[in-house]
């Protein structure tokens, strides 16, 4: 592998929560869980949550159930995925993870639905 990519990972953050900020929380810790080794085997990893969240706050938003959050944090993922290579899909219902891979799909990109099956992958 000559070149590192950066790979989307995408699965459920608002899904199911009724947007519980306990609940956001540990679901954003289930797409961390894969970010180590996404890194550990040589790829940049990405969540579109890490980018957004930061933006909806700047815009004056607190929750991701504020108006402007619809104004971010989709077109947010949209845009990351026009720098990705790659989107690993984590099990769970999740209509923008779906998205994210409808969007990778049409521009090309590998989706993963294992982090056993990203290229070069090391096992722990």
């Amino acid at each position: 592998m000559s070149k590192p990519l950066m790979i989307l990972i995408a699965g459920p953050f608002r899904s199911g929560t009724g947007d519980d900020p306990e609940l956001l929380a540990r679901n954003l810790a289930r797409l961390e869980e894969v970010a180590w080794p996404i890194f550990r085997s040589g790829h940049v990893p990405m969540i579109g949550e890490w980018v957004a969240l930061p933006v909806l706050r700047g815009a004056g938003g607190k929750t991701v159930a504020d108006p402007i959050a619809k104004e971010i944090m989709y077109p947010t993922a949209d845009r990351l995925l026009h720098h990705c290579d790659a989107v690993l899909r984590l099990p769970g219902d999740s209509a923008g993870a779906d998205q994210d891979v409808a969007i990778a799909l049409s521009r090309g990109l590998a989706v993963y639905h294992r982090v056993e099956d990203i290229p070069g992958y090391q096992a722990a």
